[in-house]
């Protein structure tokens, strides 16, 4: 890169003599910045910002291990800002508020800039949001915010639409190459040894495009690994599978892989196969899938396929999602498992699901049908006066409190689009929608 980023601005602290292999290879430069060239590169977004020194609150989204920590130091470096970090784990509206105070102090008296990085702001919740929101409005502080998890679902609207939202990538092979390189002859330690790297496609698959993984991994094979007579350490792929204490599970969460699989997951549910469920579900978790993925996809299938034959089932998928946001892994794959196998186990109907996509189509094919007269609204002496809710008949007046009459369009007055089925909870509703309804449903 340029002189955009001038080296001398970011020299490294001295690191403890223990320090993981991670810490030590930490860039000091966004020249040593492996990835993200979409974000960096020449032109691209992030650099721009920087050259015109127009830096905006920004929440950096994407999986761990690829960069959101470190280019949130090195940005808060480049433009001379002081950099406050503060773990959302941890940290709570005090935390934030000190350093609001501080941040006022340094605008107000030292015309310097103050940069707040908050690592999984996703966790905090929305009273600790909102104690942001003025001062990152009126640039007191200039938010970074780093997030494994979608943002939209996350963080609070009004502080997320004063943020750029940029969405930071796995690192591909070459920057992981290039990181191993990089680790093998310039860090203090591994370059004072002869390594050699039997399978190095294979400690890149193990990474999943997490730096902080392959550099850890890569660390704990060469301590595992007994150096040869001449002192030099070969790495084999068995010692990299006990580094990374797994074996290899092949399953690419952006490609192919990811799709089937949870296509076969949700068709095992489906089909009422709760070992099949189960496994399927164990070959996304081990291939490093996102449970709160897994969880959101079993709220939908909850809906689609089991619908009112067994309601519990769309209330006991919206806990599970909650807990697995509570507790994560591994513990939420306890939860999961359960869900998934009572949703094999329920009763299934889809009559809901078919219901609205049959009432969509009308409503699309035919906009606009006015409401009848009966059931519209009269707040007005006019709208009394012609006939607006005339002739209404109130339910709860009647037996049963039910009594027949007129609730759609007269063009659809005849139109059926929820047929409960003969399962479960909606056996029930089958026959008292048919006692009823004897004229629509005979």
């Amino acid at each position: 890169m340029s002189e955009l980023f001038p080296r001398e601005q970011f020299q490294k602290k001295p690191l403890a003599a223990n320090a993981p292999l991670a810490e030590r290879m930490r860039p000091a430069t966004l020249e040593e910045f492996l990835g993200q060239d979409h974000l960096i590169g020449e032109g691209k977004p992030l650099r721009l910002m920087l050259e015109q020194g127009d830096l905006s609150s920004m929440i950096l989204w994407g999986p761990p291990g690829v960069g959101k920590t470190t280019l949130a130091r090195l940005v808060a470096r480049h433009i001379q800002a002081e950099y406050f970090q503060l773990n959302a784990v941890s940290s709570g509206v005090k935390d934030v508020r000190e350093v609001i105070t501080t941040a006022e102090k340094n605008l107000r008296a030292l015309r310097r800039r103050t940069v707040l990085f908050i690592d999984e702001i996703h966790r905090f919740n929305k009273a600790q949001q909102d104690a942001l929101l003025h001062s990152v409005e009126e640039g007191i502080v200039t938010l970074i915010g780093a997030t494994t998890e979608n943002p939209s679902f996350e963080v609070i609207a009004p502080l997320l639409s004063r943020c750029q939202v940029y969405i930071l990538e796995p690192l591909d092979r070459d920057a992981l190459d290039a990181l191993i390189t990089a680790a093998l002859t310039k860090d203090s330690m591994l370059s004072q040894r002869r390594i050699t790297i039997e399978d190095r496609e294979f400690l890149m698959l193990l990474s999943g495009g997490d730096a902080r993984k392959l550099l850890n991994g890569l660390e704990n094979a060469v301590r595992l690994t007994k150096p040869a007579p001449d002192g030099s350490v070969i790495i084999t792929k068995k010692k990299t599978e006990e580094a990374f204490q797994r074996k290899f599970t092949l399953y690419d969460k952006e490609g192919e892989q990811h799709y089937d699989i949870i296509s076969a997951f949700i068709k095992s549910i489906r089909g009422s196969d709760p070992d099949a469920a189960v496994y399927w579900m164990a070959r996304m978790l081990d291939g490093g899938e996102d449970p709160k993925f897994i969880a959101r996809r079993m709220i939908v299938l909850a809906a689609e396929d089991i619908g009112n034959a067994d309601p519990y089932g769309l209330t006991l998928a919206t806990s599970c999602f909650t807990a697995v946001d509570y507790i994560g892994m591994p513990e939420a794959r306890i939860v999961l498992a359960q869900t998934a196998v009572y949703l094999a186990s329920a009763s299934k109907s889809n009559a809901a699901y078919r219901a609205i996509e049959d009432a969509w189509s009308d409503v699309r094919s035919l906009p606009n049908l006015p409401v009848p007269l009966h059931l519209r609204n009269a707040p007005t002496k006019l709208m009394d006066e012609l006939g607006y809710g005339a002739d209404y008949k109130y339910s709860h007046d009647f037996d049963g409190h039910f009594t027949e009459q007129q609730y759609l369009p007269d063009n659809l007055r005849t139109k059926l689009y929820y047929h409960p089925t003969d399962q479960g909870r909606e056996k029930d509703f089958r026959d008292r929608l048919a006692r009823w309804w004897k004229k629509r449903r005979s």
